[in-house]
């Protein structure tokens, strides 16, 4: 009988009779012509006792008066023993009363046949069951991060708004489409978005942005484009950021995301751009007052000498009413018209040297910077005039541009040190360094 658990070698042979022989005809000349000829260390009936024989099959059919078939052995012998019994059996040549042949197939082995079958299931279960579960390291870094982004993620008002947990504390926000939005941006460290939950915009929306500086940042379809005029009808927001057409915000990566809010632009220019009337003057100077406690303080590094020049025009035309409040300050009087009537025919040339600029420039969303002498240093698209005026290495002497003079804009000029800045339309400045000159073509 085999042993599964002891088998190392399958023997298979073939055997043909001349005449018909049976199962028990083949297994009784196996025993009886094999025994005593290779001793009594191999008998077969001894090594089948022991077990280190396995169960002779046999499988034979008769046909025209001759039989054939197959005989298998199991054998739990080494190479060479296993060798021996198997050229034992091609000496039979009788079965029964007929002549027969027995000649070697192949002897099999059983632990290679197991071998392969391990290494083709092996391979099945590692495609199967392992491919889904296996993280790489980049993987497990990814799932523990996305982890800590879902728990630092905060809910804010009764409408439970997924937001970033630095809203509340920064002086600036973004406002995005959904949760999605705020945990890729946490993903790179922006914790200061909110979510709007969709293209009703919610009152807890509405009373962040009456009180801190605001930039809407929505997904470049037409979706994000609705979400945008919804919140210039309710909500006072002060720059928007769109994601590159037909990219979602979820799906930026760091570079997109900067680039994008870099190019962020006024709100008073989205306001033209989708025709939507402007806040009403109380409530957009409500909100500037609110807003004007955030703004950063401009700055204005010009001489005393320079900053008196540019005062002075603004300061002379009070004076010539002064002598009907005070009739002894006649002779100071009389003094100030020089340097104030100077001035005065100077406006006009001044006004007209630039208006070619203006009417070239106008609908074309470009800037002109201006050197000392009213030539032309270079021109760049309006949504690229802040950096380059913070690029600028002093060369730049004023502005020429088709877009609304923001506070943005007056800052970084006041910065440079720039005389004059001359634009479309003035939007909501909270606070106007003197240093520079702000004109516009309605003026």
């Amino acid at each position: 009988m085999q042993n599964v658990d002891t088998t190392k070698y399958v023997i298979y042979a073939d055997i043909t009779a001349e005449g018909i022989v049976e199962r028990p005809d083949v297994v009784g000349a196996i025993f009886g012509q094999t025994e005593g000829l290779l001793g009594s260390d191999l008998d077969l009936r001894d090594l089948q006792k022991t077990g280190r024989l396995g169960r002779i099959d046999v499988q034979i059919t008769s046909s025209a008066g001759k039989s054939s078939g197959t005989i298998s052995i199991p054998s739990s012998f080494d190479k060479v023993e296993t060798a021996i019994l198997a050229a034992a059996l091609e000496t039979i040549d009788r079965v029964g009363p007929c002549i027969a042949r027995i000649a070697i197939n192949r002897i099999e082995d059983v632990r290679a046949s197991k071998r392969k079958y391990v290494i083709d299931r092996a391979k099945r279960i590692l495609v199967e069951m392992f491919d889904e579960n296996i993280l790489e390291t980049e993987e497990i870094t990814e799932e523990i991060k996305q982890s800590v982004r879902v728990e630092e993620i905060t809910h804010l008002g009764k409408d439970s708004l997924p937001a970033g947990p630095n809203v509340l504390d920064s002086d600036a926000i973004l406002v995005v489409e959904g949760r999605a939005d705020v945990l890729n941006l946490l993903k790179y460290g922006i914790k200061n978005a909110v979510a709007v939950g969709g293209t009703n915009v919610p009152p807890t929306i509405a009373d962040l942005c009456a009180k801190k500086v605001v930039t809407a940042f929505t997904d470049g379809d037409r979706g994000g484009e609705l979400i945008i005029k919804e919140l210039l009808q309710v909500a006072d927001i002060d720059f928007v950021a769109r994601a590159p057409e037909g990219k979602s915000v979820e799906d930026m990566t760091q570079k997109e995301i900067v680039r994008a809010l870099r190019q962020k632009i006024p709100v008073e220019q989205v306001l033209d751009l989708y025709k939507i009337k402007s806040q009403p003057k109380k409530r957009r100077d409500l909100t500037t007052k609110r807003k004007s406690l955030i703004r950063e303080k401009p700055l204005c590094i010009k001489n005393a000498a320079e900053r008196a020049e540019a005062i002075a025009p603004r300061r002379i035309v009070p004076r010539e009413v002064m002598p009907r409040a005070v009739p002894g300050a006649t002779q100071e009087v009389e003094e100030i018209p020089i340097p104030a009537t100077a001035p005065q025919p100077v406006h006009e040339p001044e006004r007209e040297w630039f208006r070619q600029h203006v009417d070239e420039l106008d609908g074309t969303l470009s800037a002109r910077l201006m050197d000392r002498n009213h030539n032309v240093l270079r021109e760049v698209a309006v949504r690229d005039l802040a950096r380059e005026l913070k690029e600028s290495n002093g060369d730049v002497n004023g502005i020429i541009f088709d877009g609304v003079v923001t506070q943005r804009i007056l800052d970084i000029a006041a910065e440079k040190g720039l005389e004059y800045i001359i634009g479309a339309k003035l939007g909501n400045i909270a606070k106007s360094p003197v240093c520079v000159r702000v004109l516009t073509k309605e003026a």
